[in-house]
């Protein structure tokens, strides 16, 4: 999981990689509070819309439009970090088993190394990490890895590792009274994640 830098791709080039950009963009909203450059960026790319996901994303684009990045740091800490334990987790593990290195997280572990992939030492979140799950989803729509990276193997992970417990973090974030900026971030997730949910159970 690491964060780089985001491009915002028009829609004419193609869905799955708007899907990719979307989850690398969650990934990095959900692992740290974002920059002044990444709160212009999307800002500016305000579009209309009637779906939940366009109407989502208006909604993010303008709560970045006055955002102040030192505000959305102390309520990313205040939410997510906080001291001792956080007033919302992050873990998949958590919400599946009621405990963080539990066994989600052994079985994620599984699942990984069979795609050939596995946490940096240099991360200290755990692989159940949300933002983490959805840089594995962006590389599984990206890469081009003609092994792991096809549709199949993308409905396999998330239909295990995020779909059974996403939509509750984000409805936990979105209805915490402290969530300011990362009310929008949760409901802009929850519609994505509903969307990619139905599509895999069409296939």
């Amino acid at each position: 999981m690491t964060t780089q830098p985001l491009k915002f791709e028009s829609p004419d080039q193609g869905e799955e990689l708007a899907r990719a950009d979307l989850y690398g963009l969650l990934a990095t909203l959900f692992y740290q509070p974002p920059s002044q450059d990444l709160l212009t960026q999307i800002a500016q790319s305000q579009q209309g819309g009637t779906t939940l996901l366009e109407q989502a994303w208006s909604e993010l684009a303008n709560a970045c439009t006055n955002a102040n990045p030192t505000t959305i740091r102390d309520e990313y800490e205040s939410l997510f970090i906080g001291v001792g334990k956080p007033e919302l987790m992050l873990y998949g593990s958590y919400y599946l088993s009621g405990f963080l290195m539990e066994k989600p997280l052994a079985a994620l572990r599984t699942d990984l190394a069979k795609l050939g992939l596995q946490r940096d030492d240099a991360i200290p979140e755990t692989e159940d990490h949300i933002a983490a799950l959805c840089e594995v989803m962006r590389y599984l729509i990206a890469s081009g890895d003609p092994v792991h990276a096809n549709v199949a193997t993308q409905k396999q992970f998330f239909g295990t590792h995020i779909q059974p417990w996403a939509s509750e973090l984000c409805d936990a974030i979105a209805a915490h009274p402290k969530a300011v900026f990362y009310a929008p971030v949760a409901r802009l997730s929850k519609a994505f994640f509903d969307i990619e949910a139905q599509a895999f159970d069409m296939l």
